[in-house]
Formats: structure tokens, C-alpha cells, sequence
């Protein structure tokens, strides 16, 4: 419980409330008395007595709250409240926790001694007092238990006073913890101390469906929180009408199919029709009124009423007060971006491709005409770059030509020459050279390495 009363600074004249609430392990709690008027604050581990001895919890809640919750659980402020020793010191926690390392251990022990003895029962937790001088065993069982043999067992096993304590499957749950299906820590374990009986019937009121895998929470029961959001639906409940059988009309027996209660809408269907028609509560009250009058209604809902058209002239003059909202809103609007006019050599892509496709069928001639052209003889590729196939290429005129013209005899003369000599040999093969493509032409080439 949340101390909503700490930070307020109580009169001088006024004395606090001497009880205080002490929280154990697996949310128990209990009250005990500051009798030593010691200055505690929430959280707080104290000493306090116990029978047979002492055991070590912590504040969990003090004040006029305190008083609050001992009427709530009916518990008197009589002599039989114990009182607080003192706050706990580095010692004393030490200790306590030594003692709390032996629980785990104890319970696995426990566990294989029950099996042993092949008695039908869940040891789920165990609890030793801070002296050492108690454990408390908390088990489930669904029938009565006779572990009087398992008591002897267990004092013997290790050697302190044994107590056997029967807990809910809620309880459990509870001193375990855990992860709920909504993703928060269970209310059991945090907040949730007094367990309500749950029925079906809340499931029932808030229209969901009775699948047990998701109406059972992780102790194997109802959920506990199917009872936070009754009273609600109890109450919205109330006016909508209940309906016990069909509702006759025209187009036959109107079945209720679904409700929405805090929609106030009632789902209806016929017979042999997958359709299911929204009703509002207050028709089917009207509907159900003429049915115990022994009247047929035509349909499940009235004809919307055509609203009377406003004439056009009066509409004129007076106008709508929307009219100038229409009208600072058309200046609001974007202009939309004109497109750039494309450049007067650019065109489109495809037709670009229709202009070409046009020109290659132009080019080209008929198969008899190809036939006839004589094929095309290229001139030599001339392997000398910087050269005469350099300007031939660019169509320039030779350097010998710009030169003089004097020598063409002489270069004739060579050329007959060459012809002559080249006609006992055979022809050499051309390769066609590509072009260079990011290479300068005077680059030397690597030198070649054999790997």
C-alpha cells in the first residue's frame, strides 16, 4: 500500500501511531508494536518478537495509515500485538542472510523425502526464522495430507522445529511470482492480499469468450482481475434490455447475436442469413414493446427521414457561413511546378528510337539490290599511329601531299615495287585493333613476368 500520508509533517500536539506493518518474505504481513518509540522509515529492517524466539522484516507501512488497515482486516489493538526490538544491525542481517542461503537446499531435501514417502503433496516454499530455531513448510494438496511421518523425517534431517502450513493455489502463485499474460509482475506478488471468489459469470457480463487457457491466470485458476472491471459493466448493464427471445418481425425471427455495451448497440440476425444488422438499445426496447402487444414490426430499423431541401434562392441570399472558409482555402493551394520546356536538340527517349528506326529502314535496301552492291574493301589499317592512317582517319590531307607534290613519282615507283615482291608471298592477315580506351598512346606497356 502506498503511504500517501509520509511527506505531510503531522501537528506538534499530535502523537503518531505506535503500530507498525512489517512485511516478511512472500508478502506476509503483520503489525507490531514500536513500544521503544524508535524513529522508523518505510523499508527498514527491524527485530521483532516472534514466538519461540526473534525474526528480522522490514517497514512496509506506519502511521495513521496503519490504523486504516487493522480495521479493514479486523485485527484489535490489544496486548497480543508483539512488540519491535530494535533496528537491525550489520550482524544481525549477516546472520539472516546465512540462514536464508539454507532455504533453497532445504526445500530440494524436503522435496526428495516427500517423493520417498509418496505422499500427494506440492512443497512450493521454505521459510526459516532468523535465529534458526524454526522452519516453516509451505505446501498445496488437494485432499488432506497425514504427514505426521514426514515431520520425524524432516526434524530429524535438520534438526530444527518444523511447522506445516497449507496455502491456496493463489498463495502460491503468489510467494513465487512471476511474469502475468499482460506483461506486468503479478498482482498476488506485489499488491493483491485478499483473494475474492471468481466465477464464470464475470467472464459472462463482459462478453468474453470461455476458452479456460485464457480466462485461468498462472495458479491454474479464474483470473482475480476479471473482477476490477465488473461493478462497471454491472452498471452500464442496467439500461439495455434483456432480450429472452427473437424479435418478430416482418422478415421473420430477429436473433440476438452480440451485444456492445458501452456502445449501447445490439447485433441481430435471421435465420439462413450470415448478416448481422446493429440495432440501437432504445429500437429494441420499442420492438419488444409492440411484441408483447401482440404487434409485427416491419423492420428491425425505421427509414431515415429525408431532410426537407432548402430552397435555392433562400440559400442564395443567406448564404453559408462555410463560404469563406471555401475561399481562403482555394488560395491556400499549392501551385503545382510548370516542367521545364525541354531543350530544342533533346528528345524524348522513344522518340528518339522511332527517328532512328525510321532512318535505318530508309538506309536500308531491298535483299536484291544488297545483293548486287558489290561489298565495300576497306584500306589496311596502317599500324603506325602518329602516321598517314592517323590523317587519313581525321580526314585531313597527308603530310607528303601539304609538303610538295614533287615526289609522287618516286612514291609510285615504291609502291609498284612492293607489289611486285609481294605477289610470290602470301598476304598478311589485318587484325582489327581496338580502339584505346584511357591509355595514352606513348604508355610504354609493363614488362611481361612468366608466373
Amino acid at each position: 500500500m502506498f503511504d500517501w500520508l509520509s511527506d505531510m509533517e503531522l501537528p506538534t500536539s499530535f502523537e503518531e501511531f505506535d503500530i507498525v506493518e512489517v512485511r516478511f518474505k512472500g508478502g506476509r504481513k503483520d503489525f507490531f508494536r514500536n513500544a521503544n518509540r524508535l524513529d522508523l522509515t518505510t523499508g527498514d529492517a527491524v527485530v521483532v518478537d516472534v514466538p519461540n524466539g526473534h525474526h528480522i522484516g522490514f517497514v512496509s507501512l506506519k502511521g495513521e495509515l496503519v490504523r486504516l488497515q487493522m480495521l479493514k482486516k479486523k485485527v484489535d489493538n490489544n496486548e497480543e500485538i508483539r512488540s519491535i526490538y530494535r533496528i537491525a544491525n550489520e550482524r544481525d542481517m549477516e546472520k539472516f542472510q546465512e540462514v536464508r542461503d539454507l532455504e533453497a537446499s532445504t526445500m530440494y531435501r524436503s522435496r526428495e523425502i516427500i517423493q520417498m514417502l509418496r505422499l500427494k503433496m506440492k512443497l512450493s516454499d521454505v521459510e526459516y526464522q532468523a535465529d534458526k530455531s524454526k522452519a516453516t513448510f509451505y505446501y498445496s494438496a488437494d485432499d488432506r495430507v497425514d504427514f505426521r511421518d514426514l515431520i520425524k523425517k524432516l526434524a530429524e534431517e535438520f534438526k530444527v522445529r518444523i511447522e506445516m502450513r497449507q496455502i491456496s493455489l493463489r498463495h502460491e502463485a503468489g510467494r513465487l511470482g512471476g511474469i502475468g499474460s499482460c506483461g506486468r509482475e503479478l498482482c498476488c506478488s506485489t499488491w493483491l492480499t485478499d483473494f475474492k471468489s471468481v466465477s464464470t459469470t464475470a467472464a459472462r457480463y463482459q462478453n468474453l469468450s470461455l476458452n479456460p487457457s485464457k480466462l485461468s491466470g498462472q495458479c491454474g485458476r479464474l483470473k482475480c482481475c476479471l473482477n476490477y472491471e465488473l461493478e462497471t459493466y454491472m452498471v452500464a448493464l442496467k439500461d439495455i434490455p434483456t432480450v429472452n427471445r427473437p424479435l418478430q418481425t416482418a422478415q421473420g425471427d430477429a436473433i440476438l447475436q452480440k451485444t456492445d455495451i458501452f456502445k449501447r448497440m445490439m447485433w441481430f440476425g435471421y435465420k439462413g442469413d450470415n448478416n448481422w444488422y446493429p440495432v440501437p438499445v432504445e429500437r429494441v426496447q420499442e420492438i419488444l414493446d409492440q411484441n408483447a402487444k401482440g404487434v409485427t414490426v416491419e423492420a428491425l430499423l425505421l427509414e431515415p427521414q429525408e431532410e426537407p431541401k432548402q430552397n435555392e434562392f433562400v440559400a442564395q441570399v443567406e448564404g453559408s457561413l462555410e463560404r469563406l472558409d471555401d475561399k481562403f482555402k482555394s488560395k491556400k493551394k499549392k501551385k503545382k511546378k510548370k516542367k521545364k520546356p525541354a531543350a530544342p536538340g533533346a528528345q524524348p527517349a522513344q522518340a528518339k528510337a522511332e527517328v532512328a528506326q525510321d532512318k535505318r529502314e530508309k538506309q536500308e535496301p531491298q535483299g536484291e539490290q544488297r545483293e548486287q552492291r558489290p561489298p565495300k574493301q576497306r584500306p589496311p589499317r596502317n599500324k603506325n599511329r602518329g602516321g598517314e592512317g592517323k590523317e587519313a582517319r581525321e580526314g585531313k590531307e597527308p603530310r607528303e601531299r601539304r609538303q610538295g607534290r614533287d615526289n609522287r613519282p618516286a612514291k609510285a615507283e615504291a609502291q609498284a615495287v612492293s607489289q611486285d615482291g609481294a605477289q610470290g608471298q602470301q598476304p598478311k592477315k589485318h587484325r582489327s585493333r581496338k580502339p584505346f580506351k584511357g591509355k595514352k598512346t606513348d604508355q610504354p606497356k609493363p614488362p611481361r613476368t612468366d608466373a
